[in-house]
């Protein structure tokens, strides 16, 4: 049996409170992304054109995160959530999986949205990790029950 990590990014709580549930489902240990500088509800109004996360979008900016104590090493199967900005994953995940060795790993993509799909997020962390293999989870809105996701 594989060592699963359920690592994720929630700016607003509804990821974590998802990750939390998946993780328990599956018997994995629970890691939560931060940003060196946390995200206040300002901050990721993307409607608000000088809001923080448009204007990281824009600049490509990678957020410094407030460690790197994920472990990764100690784990076959990461299963990474995330909210979907821009069609994708936000850029403090691409801090996150550069701050790591994820070769030989397994990386499972899940997510929540308002309305995009996975693709996008899946195809970008695969270019980003090539020695690992990244496999498309699910998105997690309104999934109440994760028995589906046991053994993925």
């Amino acid at each position: 049996m594989s060592k699963i990590l359920v690592a994720y990014f929630s700016a607003s709580g509804v990821t974590a409170e998802k990750a939390k549930g998946l993780a328990e489902a599956v018997g994995a240990d629970v890691y939560e992304i931060k940003p060196e500088k946390p995200y206040s509800a300002a901050d990721i109004k993307w409607t608000n054109p000088l809001s923080r996360c448009n204007r990281e979008w824009l600049k490509k900016t990678k957020p410094a995160l407030a460690d790197t104590d994920a472990g990764i090493a100690e784990y076959d199967a990461i299963y990474l959530a995330f909210p979907i900005w821009y069609y994708t994953a936000p850029l403090i995940i691409k801090s996150f999986i550069s701050a790591y060795d994820f070769s030989g790993k397994k990386i499972v993509v899940f997510a929540t949205s308002g309305g995009s799909g996975l693709d996008k997020a899946v195809s970008n962390i695969k270019a980003e990790v090539p020695d690992a293999e990244v496999v498309e989870g699910a998105m997690l809105n309104g999934v109440s029950s994760f028995d589906d996701y046991i053994g993925f």
